[in-house]
């Protein structure tokens, strides 16, 4: 049965989108608070995950509560989108494929955070659970975005591969900073006094030890930089978008939060290097990202792509 999504419907993919920012921001709380292994050390097994210390609730101790947390966070999403494919299946067929896609990478999600405590926090899997995180947001945006009808708008040739590859330039950019992370406290963190890539540069930006980009010194400097040259890139590709954008009069709000967005991230960073490490810098950091991904998808999911544009095209031509 194929209806038009109810305001229900729409609530739910709202609130379920919502959920799931609430869930990276938790997910920030657990990293910058060491809690990873908050409800059992790599290697524990069920005993840590899907269980707390082999307990179904956790006890006092503020590392397990923040853990916990997380995960209670992360089932009520899962149920939420969960009832997103229920709703999709019996009501609303044309949001089928999306929804199923979904509730595949929540089930991945759930299964590579098992994968990431049992492997003692090891960055590949950090930066693979940001990843699939974003991926999520991003899924939810389009499914939200669907039950509003809302209508998509010429940006004219180029502008929705702008905003695509500027997208993606931002979620490579989180993925690396994610990866970045994992080298800290629990992974490969053996540079400079036992700290991770997040120091490898010292204390500057944009130089790095005294040069601008010099990779091949270190592997944890190789790490870090990686996370810089992601940014870069998608601090031109967001800048050139906003630029285009602007000067043809499309989707300018949209357009204004990403410079918006994007400089308060760059400050962040800059600050994160520059400053000791303040766990409120880092959770900001994150956030900010994060909304800066959401708002680059939603750019892009705003503009029409050229299959939509040529009719028009052809008419015009033909007037």
């Amino acid at each position: 049965m194929t209806a038009a999504p109810t305001t229900g419907y729409r609530r739910l993919a709202f609130a379920t989108l919502i959920a799931t920012f609430a869930l990276i921001v938790v997910g920030g709380v657990v990293r910058v608070s060491d809690s990873g292994l908050g409800c059992g050390p790599a290697g524990s097994g069920f005993h840590g995950w899907p269980f707390c210390n082999g307990d179904v609730v956790p006890g006092v101790d503020l590392n397990s509560i923040i853990e916990y947390t997380h995960r209670v966070l992360a089932t009520v999403v899962g149920l939420m989108i969960l009832a997103l494919f229920v709703q999709a299946w019996r009501r609303h067929r044309q949001l089928l494929p999306a929804t199923a896609v979904l509730l595949a990478l929540v089930v991945a999600q759930g299964a590579l955070g098992g994968a990431t405590v049992e492997e003692n926090l090891e960055e590949v899997y950090v930066a693979a659970h940001l990843g699939l995180a974003m991926l999520l947001l991003g899924g939810l945006l389009y499914v939200w975005r669907s039950t509003r009808g809302a209508a998509q708008v010429d940006g004219g040739a180029g502008l929705r591969v702008l905003a695509i590859f500027a997208a993606g330039a931002v979620f490579c950019t989180i993925v690396a900073g994610g990866y970045m992370a994992g080298t800290q406290n629990y992974g490969r963190a053996d540079y400079q006094l036992g700290q991770g890539a997040h120091h490898a540069c010292g204390k500057q930006f944009p130089t790095c030890n005294g040069e601008f980009m010099p990779f091949g010194r270190a592997e944890l400097v190789d790490i870090h930089l990686t996370h810089r040259a992601f940014m870069y890139l998608a601090s031109i590709l967001v800048i050139a978008l906003v630029v285009v954008a602007l000067r043809r009069r499309v989707a300018v709000r949209f357009a204004w939060a990403l410079a918006a967005l994007l400089a308060a991230q760059i400050l962040v960073g800059a600050l994160n290097v520059w400053l000791d490490e303040y766990e409120l810098l880092i959770l900001l950091h994150l956030t900010l990202g994060t909304l800066l991904w959401g708002t680059s998808v939603g750019m892009t999911l705003q503009l029409a792509p050229a299959s939509k544009r040529a009719p028009r095209r052809a008419e015009a031509v033909a007037a």
